[in-house]
């Protein structure tokens, strides 16, 4: 599937404890994604209630009555994030990340209100700087950045295909 999705109709997805890598990227691209090492039975439950899409490698897991599932056919993570893409629709490209912990989506924040809490190099040297609000950590696009974001354009592409 290749059409781009709003924030509103977003999907929400809830991976198994094989998929950890794969939630924390689908976090970054702005995907509303839980990460339980629950059992199966658990983490089930939790997607019906939630009415959350399962992703997992688990022929077994997603065998089972009730679930909406991407069954995960890849062990490469960007192949992996390419099929949730294409399967579940592609989010806008300005879609803010969440928390990598939390899930929470990132708040902008002011290079003023970061200075108290970053390393003063880090506070001289960047100037865009994001919050979660609930366990507070405070991210900016260090050296590394770069490739991540080479890496998710790359995917994006794919997706799109």
């Amino acid at each position: 599937m290749s059409n781009l999705t709003t924030l509103e109709t977003a999907p929400r997805f809830i991976a198994d404890a094989m998929l950890g890598k794969l939630a924390r990227w689908l976090r970054l691209l702005g995907y509303d994604t839980l990460y339980l090492q629950d059992d199966d039975a658990t983490i089930a439950q939790r997607a019906r209630a939630e009415s959350r899409i399962l992703l997992t490698r688990d022929h077994d897991l997603a065998a089972r009555r009730g679930l909406r599932v991407i069954l995960i056919a890849s062990q490469e993570l960007e192949s992996q994030l390419v099929q949730v893409m294409r399967e579940a629709g592609a989010l806008p490209s300005d879609t803010p990340p969440r928390c990598m912990t939390c899930n929470v989506p990132l708040q902008d924040i002011s290079p003023e209100e970061a200075r108290e809490s970053v390393p003063p190099y880090v506070a001289q040297t960047q100037h865009e700087f994001r919050r979660c609000p609930c366990c507070g950590r405070i991210t900016w696009p260090a050296t590394h950045w770069r490739g991540i974001q080479e890496r998710l354009n790359r995917v994006r592409g794919e997706a799109l295909k």
